[in-house]
Formats: structure tokens, C-alpha cells, sequence
């Protein structure tokens, strides 16, 4: 997939000292009984204090798959590399946002064929028409003549996983 190129995922984040404190001061504070792990439930309320939201079932269920079945629950190692990885997909979401917001120009909330050459033009002013075009209606999931922020989203998120497979024939 040609789009996927351009939205390669960025260098792995890094938190400051001060983020990195939070996270481990809402562990301890989550971790009640000082057992030095977050039962299931504790999870779920230091996501709600570092994040703003309650993890789904099926979120939680993966995060408690993962542990260690030695353990009670989720160690403080452990919980550190999911808080990071979690900020870390929603510091990327929020660059793809940018990027879309920085394309739709009038603030429709939808990217047309013509926002896409006007932003091809100025990011690679030597790409023909005919590749802008097959882009475009690659990225526009279901065929109706704008790309929505969903459609970019899963073109940036997974367009390198579809281009290793071969590229479905575009209608011309």
C-alpha cells in the first residue's frame, strides 16, 4: 500500500521523570493491600486516574492474560510498559488527527480527491495524478468520494501490514 509509506510509526517514546513519577505513584496508590501488584479491578482504576476512561472487558482481559500466572496480579514492570505503550498509541492517534486536521483545509471532517492532491503537491510535488488518484480510492474504505478521519486512521495504522500482502486491483 503506497499510502502507508508516508505514515510510518514514530521512534518509541520516551516519558519524562515527571510522568514516569505519576505512573508509579498511582500504582501505589492503586496497590492497596502493598501486595506490590494491581489486581483486575486496581487495574482498571489507575487507568481511570492516568487515562480518564475505564478499560473494556475485552482491555483488561488482554492485560490480565499477559501476566505472569506466578503473580497476583500486574507488577509495577509490567504495569510501567503498559501505561507507556498506551500514551504512546494515543500520542500517535493524536499525530494522525494533526496530520488529517492539516489536509481537510475547509474543516468538513472528510478529505476529498482535490484536499489530497493540494496535499500530495506539496509533499511530493513530483507524484503523478494517476498515483494520487489510486491513493485516494485506496484510502477511501468504502468508495463514497471522501476519506473520513476513520478511513485515514486505519490507512495509517494498517496500511503496512495490507502492503506486504499484494495490492488489490484499482477500477479505473
Amino acid at each position: 500500500m503506497f499510502f502507508s509509506q508516508a505514515g510510518a510509526r514514530p521512534r518509541m517514546w520516551e516519558a519524562s521523570p515527571s510522568e514516569y513519577k505519576k505512573w508509579v505513584e498511582v500504582f501505589k496508590a492503586c496497590d492497596e493491600e502493598n501486595k506490590g501488584c494491581l489486581s483486575r479491578e486496581n487495574f482498571k482504576v489507575a487507568v481511570v486516574m492516568l487515562f480518564g476512561y475505564k478499560p473494556s472487558k475485552i482491555e483488561a482481559d488482554a492485560v490480565m492474560s499477559s501476566v505472569d500466572p506466578n503473580t497476583s496480579g500486574i507488577l509495577l514492570k509490567e504495569f510501567l510498559d503498559i501505561v507507556r505503550k498506551k500514551k504512546e498509541a494515543q500520542l500517535y492517534r493524536n499525530e494522525i488527527r494533526h496530520i488529517f486536521t492539516a489536509f481537510d483545509r475547509h474543516y468538513r471532517g472528510y478529505l476529498t480527491l482535490e484536499d489530497f492532491k493540494k496535499a500530495f503537491k506539496q509533499v511530493a510535488p513530483k507524484l503523478s495524478e494517476r498515483i494520487i488518484l489510486e491513493v485516494f480510492r485506496e484510502v477511501d474504505q468504502d468508495s463514497d468520494g471522501h476519506v473520513s478521519f476513520k478511513d485515514f486512521e486505519y490507512a495509517m495504522n494498517y496500511g503496512q501490514k495490507q502492503g506486504r500482502k499484494e495490492s488489490p486491483s484499482i477500477p479505473k
